[in-house]
């Protein structure tokens, strides 16, 4: 899990230069950049989405993860958990909950927060991926920071508790992870991406929180389609 902690180490540092820079951007400014970040997610996230080779099944995932994560109201239950974490440390930013659910998206969704701790699991070495990622989540929450506030420091609770969970597994189930689960994985997490970018852009919101279950889902299903038909 050493590469996860280094991970979240990077947010927390990013994010609290970003603290300090919070108060010298206009609103112009903070405006481009979530212009220009929800472009990219928007790009990353159909990146991801092309590597589906089992449309059957990421439909399937994405119909059974949302309507579970409606069932358990997920989007609740993170929104609960983020104003509990604000009253309880006293923090007066409006944009708590927006931080912290959306710079949990951005870090977690993308493959090389899948990837990257599977290699650490497997090699048991700081995997380059996931140096490679916190460089580049460190970066980005010095802006996400300045923007939405320190909320995106808080984001490191489920960051370390998605990324070690992966890394854990991966131990205990050794190599035999199949590479079509690694994509499809990608590829769903590609779909909420591109669901979040549209609610950086303010086009639609979408409860993509309330669709995570998705990637447990295409884990099953998957499963079951090399069970029955291997």
């Amino acid at each position: 899990m050493l590469g996860t902690l280094i991970n979240a180490i990077a947010v927390i540092i990013g994010s609290s230069l970003g603290l300090l820079l919070k108060r010298g951007l206009s609103e112009r400014y903070v405006t481009i950049y979530f212009q220009a970040v929800g472009l990219f997610t928007l790009t990353l996230g159909i990146q991801m989405a092309l590597k589906i080779t089992a449309p059957l099944s990421v439909v399937l995932s994405m119909i059974a993860g949302g309507l579970t994560g409606e069932f358990l109201k997920l989007e609740k239950q993170m929104d609960k958990f983020s104003n509990y974490l604000k009253n309880k440390f006293k923090f007066g930013n409006k944009n708590f909950t927006a931080g912290f659910t959306t710079a949990f998206l951005l870090y977690c969704m993308g493959s090389m927060s899948i990837l990257g701790p599977v290699e650490e699991g497997l090699t048991g070495q700081v995997s380059d991926l996931l140096k490679t990622k916190s460089l580049m989540d460190g970066f980005s929450s010095i802006l996400l920071a300045s923007a939405l506030g320190i909320g995106v420091l808080f984001s490191v609770i489920p960051l370390v508790i998605y990324q070690g969970g992966i890394a854990l597994l991966t131990q205990l189930i050794g190599s035999n992870i199949p590479d079509n689960f690694i994509n499809e994985i990608t590829a769903v997490g590609g779909i909420l991406l591109i669901g979040l970018a549209l609610d950086i852009l303010n086009i639609k919101k979408l409860p993509v929180l309330n669709m995570l279950p998705a990637l447990i889902y295409i884990c099953i299903f998957l499963w079951l389609n090399g069970f029955f038909f291997s």
